[in-house]
């Protein structure tokens, strides 16, 4: 389990932004075997085979092709590789009494303190001019180093910060990036960038999708090593998860699908995100490749099953009293079963009974949560996927403290057992 966790960190660490993330794992998909198809072209698709495509360069669906996906259905893990943090707006680089910084704005629901005084770096894409206006070259950007830092207010000058400390987005978090306000410019920051994305000339980067990250490696910690400190747990460790089971799970017979969206931490509106018909447009194609009609189609659907996998809260040291008053999930316990009356989880009675079915055939402890009843809870990927796509599912996740923190708290232990859980639910 901790050499697992080594390589989820690896992982975390080699993926700053949802694009990057997105490349991370399309270079597992591709040293496993699969074979990458444009959502622009048509598409052969063989039995047997195992196949994946991108949408935006931010979210990803790779799938494997079974032998009769009509009366078996396909099995279905979705995950999404957004995380809260702050993107840069155009022309970023502003001055302060001659201190450069930059403008950025808040993306998702970020616990904005936790961003303050740390190393942070820039990462992303450019689009860049090409000779097909529709469709310019978009490269990958990463500085590999800390280029600003939210600093915060000395104690002397705020000394109620321990006790009420209040942020606003726009005047307390632009990040700092240096002190010569006379060399640094907006230009220069876009001579900076082209150099890291290896374009020659910054006036043909025409835009850039770039957010900040904090550039430490994540860490195994606790005297008993059994909890992981890092950035973006929140939800590449179920991404890492996902696509290992996808790759470890031999079942040629079965039809497989993981889908890894972007913008959930933002309403998952977008072409790329989960509100969108993406994956419908996926198990569309893939059901016409095989020859099924428009019943069979019907029956592969009303045949599948999907597991929602996004981090879930474990039960807070410190405040206990922020929890159900029975139901107290904790790191390391196994992931979890996500449960609200309102429905803001896809999970019913059938549903929570298949996968509690799946965790003991893979011997994986799991456990349950649903908030207080004075509490309003959050939504994910399932109840939002089931307005694009009838089909019955479960929401899940492995438990942590601190989420939306720029460093989330996780078990060591809590990626292996769902990682087993997904194997056991692909080899079904």
């Amino acid at each position: 389990m901790k050499q697992e966790t080594e390589k989820l960190i690896d992982f975390i660490y080699h993926s700053p932004s949802p694009f990057h993330a997105v490349e991370s794992v399309s270079q597992m998909l591709t040293a496993a075997g699969f074979e990458e198809l444009c959502l622009r072209e048509r598409w052969q698709l063989k039995q047997g085979a195992k196949y994946f495509t991108r949408r935006n360069g931010s979210a990803i669906i790779a799938f494997t092709v079974g032998d009769s996906p009509a009366a078996s259905g396909a099995r279905i893990v979705v995950a999404h590789t957004d995380s809260p943090t702050f993107r840069l707006k155009p022309d970023a680089l502003v001055t302060s009494y001659g201190m450069p910084k930059l403008n950025v704005e808040t993306y998702g629901g970020a616990i904005l303190h936790t961003w303050m005084d740390r190393p942070l770096g820039i990462a992303g894409r450019v689009a860049v001019r090409s000779s097909d206006p529709l469709h310019p070259r978009k490269l990958l950007v990463d500085f590999h180093r800390p280029v600003c830092v939210i600093p915060s207010v000395a104690i002397h000058f705020n000394r109620g910060v321990n006790e009420n400390l209040s942020l606003n987005k726009q005047i307390d978090m632009p990040p700092l990036v240096g002190m010569n306000g006379a060399v640094l410019s907006s230009t220069s920051l876009m001579d900076m960038i082209a150099a890291e994305a290896g374009v020659a000339d910054s006036a043909d980067i025409l835009d850039y999708d770039l957010n900040l990250y904090d550039t430490e490696r994540g860490n195994i910690v606790g005297l008993d090593e059994s909890l992981v400190l890092c950035p973006r747990l929140d939800d590449l460790q179920m991404v890492y998860a996902a696509v290992r089971a996808l790759i470890d799970t031999d079942t040629p017979s079965v039809t497989k699908v993981v889908a890894l969206f972007d913008n959930e931490e933002v309403g998952s509106n977008t072409k790329q995100g989960a509100a969108s018909p993406l994956l419908v447009n996926v198990l569309e194609r893939l059901a016409e490749n095989l020859g099924l009609d428009a019943q069979d189609r019907q029956r592969m659907l009303y045949n599948s099953f999907l597991i929602s996998a996004d981090s879930a809260h474990a039960l807070h040291p410190n405040h206990p009293e922020l929890h159900d008053p029975v139901l107290h999930p904790v790191l390391n316990g196994g992931p979890v079963i996500k449960v609200n009356a309102s429905q803001k989880y896809m999970t019913d009675g059938d549903s929570g009974a298949v996968f509690a079915a799946i965790c003991e055939k893979a011997g994986v402890p799991y456990q349950r949560f649903v908030n207080r009843s004075d509490m309003a809870g959050g939504s994910t990927l399932g109840n939002i996927l089931t307005s694009q796509i009838d089909i019955r599912g479960v929401d899940i996740g492995a438990p942590l403290l601190g989420m939306h923190s720029a460093r989330e708290t996780g078990g060591v232990a809590d990626t292996t057992y769902t990682r087993q859980a997904l194997e056991a639910f692909f080899a079904e």
